[in-house]
């Protein structure tokens, strides 16, 4: 058994659950509160947001699992013969691509569009519309994924210790 296993299992299977919580969070009531501001409110928050977003703690999280992610996908691979191998690679899968990928190809274009409109621009109303919907589709998907691979990474942590 590889020593280091569990402590990147463990430490991916955190990252996806933080992670996936932030963005059921979004899911769950923070779109849905911005739905109900004005065009030109709800824009100028998500604004901000998206700029108060990059920071360490955040960033650090989102980043450092997909890190973590490949390093547990290196892990995996060295060990395709082990029960923990298949789950331990879906992880990785769910994450990388269900919730890195969907955020870097789905919901920062949104963000950055959303960014190029003055919140007070009677055009903005469009945009805020179009945004929402699709926002919160990526979202729901992102949030899944991440805590889909939170899952996976559990069994395979699981799967790990009674080999």
């Amino acid at each position: 058994m590889n020593q280091f296993i569990p402590i990147v299992g463990t430490t991916a299977l955190l990252g996806s659950a933080m992670v996936g919580g932030v963005f059921f969070a979004f899911s769950s009531f923070v779109m849905r509160a911005l739905a109900k501001m004005s065009a030109a409110e709800g824009i100028a928050a998500m604004q901000s947001i998206n700029v108060v977003v990059i920071n360490p703690s955040f960033l650090g999280a989102f980043m450092g699992t997909a890190v973590l992610s490949l390093l547990m996908g290196g892990l995996a691979l060295t060990g395709l013969g082990r029960p923990s191998a298949t789950f331990f690679l879906g992880g990785v899968v769910f994450y990388l691509v269900g919730t890195f990928l969907v955020t870097m190809l789905g919901n920062v274009p949104l963000n950055d569009r959303l960014a190029a409109v003055p919140a007070t621009d009677p055009a903005a109303l469009e945009v805020w519309k179009h945004y929402l919907g699709r926002w919160t589709m990526w979202n729901h998907v992102r949030t899944a994924s991440a805590m889909i691979a939170a899952l996976l990474f559990s069994l395979g942590l699981m799967q790990n210790a009674g080999a």
